[in-house]
């Protein structure tokens, strides 16, 4: 009888043990994120930049709750399109430019090269816009939000450490999920959400305006600046490979995070401003003043001027590793100013440039945002199909190359778009075709 007792006590001092064991190890687990977490977060939250939002407040004044479905199918898109730089990453040690470079030469090396360098300053001038409009609600002028802007994203890079500069970032990042609580605020009908959103289809039909809203959402859900700042983010930040499943796991939960807020981004205007034709998200700010509240309309704005800083804090530096691995300069944020000086300089002078474009009297502003989008999706292939390769070469990447199922994902997402660019251009020239 004692010895059954005894066996008893032990079996459950070894169970006791094996669950602090389990709970230890998860709790490690869950340091050792914390400290990985930053890229994948940031690339996917930051691209919910201010043409983002822009594009997501359209397309729900536009078309109500009927594209979500194809916001929810871009999701996963996005996240096997970047989980391949976190590999690409941590295996070659090297941004993105750089490896092009090393891989296919300096012909297609300076294409991607260049190619990035104005989609992301033209870019970056979106996000100016953005946030001069979302703060001009507030009585700001544009000219004060650029110098206020310029001056915080000098502070978050002049400190010297990658680490600092990721945590304000990360910061910004969780402010953009204002939109979730303002989605509940406009007291949406969820069934109607779900019936008319979840459910594929096209509405109104195949036409020119359809083509140009499908193409801009995916413009803003997967960019080439992307793939850029990505990979230097996890080569600055030192990333191994015995940390890519982190990485994964960081860039999972930040494609949720970016799907949610666009979504939620969409159900607002979708439920306020329903066949309204909106032209910026400070326009869909300033009706949700109007037709609903201030508070709501408030926080549309302030939404917006987030997104805007949080994209220029991403797309930025993606131009500036970008230039380092190129040239060949020191390229990074762990550097000081002077031993980094042509880095921290392209860095500003992408940020001033852009700023001052903002600035100029009658610059057809809102017309540069929509269509910015969709410059970044049709360059987006080329783009793509150089991390495919990269991410095929048994020589570079080991055992961390593509599986088949990735390769059926990345390729088909060229082709989807690559189609759809198509019939944009063949429905502009022919709108006969689509009945437009």
């Amino acid at each position: 009888m004692i010895n059954m007792f005894g066996e008893k006590k032990a079996e459950h001092l070894n169970l006791l043990a094996n669950l602090y064991y389990r709970y230890r190890k998860f709790i490690r687990a869950i340091q050792i994120y914390l400290i990985l977490a930053g890229p994948g977060i940031l690339v996917m939250v930051a691209d919910n930049d201010a043409g983002g939002i822009t594009t997501y407040a359209a397309t729900g004044a536009k078309f109500g709750y009927d594209l979500i479905w194809f916001l929810v199918l871009l999701g996963p898109i996005a996240y096997f399109v970047q989980e391949m730089t976190v590999r690409l990453g941590a295996v070659t040690k090297h941004g993105h430019a750089e490896a092009i470079f090393s891989a296919f030469g300096w012909f297609w090396g300076w294409f991607s090269f260049l190619d990035l360098s104005l989609v992301n300053w033209l870019t970056l001038i979106t996000e100016f816009i953005g946030m001069t409009a979302a703060m001009s609600i507030f009585g700001i002028p544009p000219l004060l939000t650029v110098i206020a802007v310029i001056l915080i994203m000098a502070f978050m890079v002049i400190q010297g450490r990658y680490w600092t500069w990721e945590k304000i970032a990360l910061v910004f990042a969780a402010l953009n999920l204002i939109y979730v609580p303002l989605a509940f605020m406009v007291h949406p009908d969820f069934n109607h959400v779900i019936n008319t959103g979840i459910i594929p289809h096209f509405p109104g039909g195949f036409t020119a305006t359809l083509f140009f809203f499908l193409m801009a959402n995916i413009g803003t859900t997967i960019a080439p600046w992307m793939i850029f700042f990505q990979q230097s983010s996890v080569v600055d930040k030192g990333m191994k490979e015995k940390d890519i499943p982190f990485g994964k796991f960081d860039t999972a939960i930040g494609a949720m995070s970016t799907v949610l807020v666009a979504i939620f981004i969409i159900i607002v205007t979708g439920t306020v401003l329903p066949g309204t034709n909106v032209d910026s998200a400070a326009q869909a700010a300033r009706t949700l003043i109007d037709k609903y509240s201030y508070l709501g309309g408030a926080m549309l704005a302030i939404g917006l001027f987030d997104a805007g800083l949080l994209g220029a804090i991403c797309i930025s530096l993606s131009s500036s590793w970008a230039f380092g691995e190129v040239f060949g300069w020191a390229h990074s944020l762990n550097h000081k100013i002077r031993e980094a000086p042509w880095f921290y300089g392209i860095y500003f002078f992408a940020l001033i440039t852009a700023g001052a474009v903002v600035l100029i009297p009658g610059a057809p502003l809102v017309l540069i945002t929509l269509f910015v989008q969709v410059i970044a999706v049709t360059l987006l292939p080329a783009a793509m199909v150089f991390l495919i390769l990269l991410l095929n070469n048994e020589e570079i990447m080991g055992h961390y190359k593509n599986t088949m199922l990735q390769n059926i994902i990345s390729w088909g997402t060229v082709i989807m778009i690559i189609i759809l660019s198509t019939l944009y251009g063949l429905s502009v020239i022919f709108p006969q075709m689509f009945g437009v």
